[in-house]
């Protein structure tokens, strides 16, 4: 029986989550943290701290292209003085060496999902395409969801001529390096392959991968593989896919709505470097609003 939902409960964490938006906490500690990033430094000091960049960016993955974000400072600094105007040219020139990172020691005995979803490069429309019979232009976001918690525990983000595949060991790595100790990794056909399959049982990980139909029983190189075939061939697909609860590998799908929901599916910057980082960076703090 499904758990029925606390709403108090649930209103409480969105109204939270708004709190995120406006967050001036950066302000409590802003010169002793000045002061930490400028000890020994080289040129010019810096003059905001990164926990004020943070708080920009999370603003312009949210709302506000860069431009705008000058005069929102411009009128914010009214009220808050201390804050100055950071002009369109320092926060570019910040944000685009910001390095927003994922939480370490992830915990043991993890259930993950993984898949990809693509993002618009450009929101011109379809009718450029049509007009000038180009290709509109996407990134693709690779990720890793804890099933159990619904967080997002490692991602990359690619051209969108990576196959999903592919991105199966950066994935699993990414979380062993940040201690994760993982159990079982769901994916749908994409991750089909020997080489992932042996990649995972070498490392005792329990794969749940969907193989193709026309998949042969005969281990060919990858035992683990042939097994999962055997068994999705004697129980049916939905005595596999309920034994293995393989329903919970769309958590991954669910935290790509909400990415999409929130923070639009467009990234609006112009250079490969800054395509890639905005694209991460609405990943990671959709999973901040998650956690709040």
């Amino acid at each position: 029986m499904q758990k029925k939902r606390n709403w108090k409960e649930y209103n409480e964490k969105l109204v939270r989550r708004g709190e995120l938006y406006i967050s001036l906490d950066f302000l409590e500690n802003w010169d002793e943290e000045l002061n930490r990033m400028n000890e020994g430094k080289v040129g010019r000091p810096y003059i905001y701290p990164q926990t004020f960049m943070h708080f920009l960016a999370f603003l312009h993955v949210a709302f506000l292209p860069l431009r705008q974000m000058e005069g929102f400072l411009r009128k914010l600094s009214e009220y808050i003085p201390r804050l100055g105007v950071a002009d369109y040219s320092t926060i570019c020139k910040r944000l685009r060496k910001l390095d927003v990172q994922l939480p370490e020691n992830l915990g043991e005995d993890l259930i993950i999902a993984i898949d990809s979803s693509g993002m618009k490069i450009t929101n011109r429309g379809e009718w450029m395409r049509h007009k000038w019979k180009t290709r509109k232009g996407w990134i693709k976001a690779h990720i890793a969801v804890d099933v159990k918690r619904k967080r997002l525990l490692a991602l990359e983000v690619t051209d969108e001529r990576t196959g999903d595949g592919k991105m199966l060991k950066p994935l699993v790595k990414q979380i062993k390096g940040r201690g994760g100790e993982i159990a079982r990794v769901y994916g749908d056909g994409g991750y089909d392959s020997r080489e992932n399959f042996n990649y995972l049982a070498g490392n005792d990980i329990e794969p749940v991968i969907k193989t193709r139909k026309d998949a042969s029983t005969k281990a060919r190189g990858s035992p683990s593989r042939a097994k999962m075939v055997r068994e999705i061939r004697k129980l049916g697909y939905e005595g596999w896919r309920d034994k293995y609860k393989y329903g919970d590998r769309w958590m991954v799908e669910t935290f790509f709505s909400g990415v999409k929901r929130v923070f639009g599916e467009t990234v609006r910057s112009k250079t490969i470097e800054g395509i890639f980082k905005e694209g991460k960076m609405k990943l990671i703090f959709y999973n901040m609003l998650l956690s709040a």
